[in-house]
């Protein structure tokens, strides 16, 4: 694997983790959610234009029937009034729009189809995004519980880590405790034993020697001065 391709999946592999540290998921829901219903709007909005273009269709269809009875009655006078070539004419418009009522008429069984098929769209959609609404909001409630738990079973192990610090501190505050209580009785032993007082004093021996100097050098000063 070349260096470039192994630093892209280091990098990939971080943003993940750093997306997946930071990413809500009920802001996800939320998000997909309104996505959906940005869809469910777009189909509405289609079978709105195709119902529209079909009521057009149908009042075209409507004038040109309203006009081929019109050319009827048309023809008719032209003919009592012995105009056979002024009749023609006539039936030749009638017949051009009947053909255009017959392709109108396909164009609306056409618009009718697709309206329908819109419209089904439309349900299924509607009843999905109902369904996903749904879990959406048990998902939502499932995880806040879940991230509640979590920060009190935090809260805990933090509280248990400042005991367990707390619990130590005090055991050593016992052991120090405990070793000075020792110490004291220790000492309290050695002093009804008199050890103190063999240690950080002068014994009876060193008293009389240090009083033996102490009175020769006071008897030689005397004779210094009786000289």
């Amino acid at each position: 694997m070349g260096l470039f391709k192994r630093m892209e999946l280091v990098v990939k592999s971080k943003a993940n983790k750093l997306l997946d540290r930071y990413e809500d998921p009920r802001e996800t829901l939320d998000y997909s959610y309104q996505k959906q219903l940005e869809l469910l709007q777009q189909v509405k909005r289609s079978t709105a234009t195709v119902i529209t273009a079909k009521k057009r269709l149908e009042l075209q269809r409507v004038k040109l029937q309203q006009n081929i009875q019109k050319l009827d009655s048309q023809a008719r006078d032209a003919v009592n009034a012995g105009r056979d070539d002024l009749a023609r004419l006539v039936l030749e418009r009638k017949t051009n729009n009947t053909i255009e009522i017959e392709n109108l008429t396909t164009q609306i069984q056409e618009q009718e189809i697709e309206q329908e098929k819109l419209i089904n769209t439309e349900k299924k959609l509607s009843a999905k995004i109902n369904a996903f609404r749904t879990k959406k909001e048990t998902i939502k409630a499932q995880y806040t519980a879940a991230e509640a738990q979590v920060k009190v079973k935090e809260a805990v192990t933090g509280i248990s880590e400042e005991m367990a610090d707390v619990g130590f501190a005090i055991d050593r505050a016992e052991e120090k405790t405990e070793t000075m209580r020792a110490k004291s009785a220790a000492l309290d032993e050695m002093v009804e034993l008199g050890a103190l007082d063999e240690i950080g004093g002068e014994d009876e021996i060193e008293r009389e020697l240090r009083k033996m100097k102490t009175t020769t050098g006071v008897d030689d000063e005397l004779a210094k001065l009786k000289a």
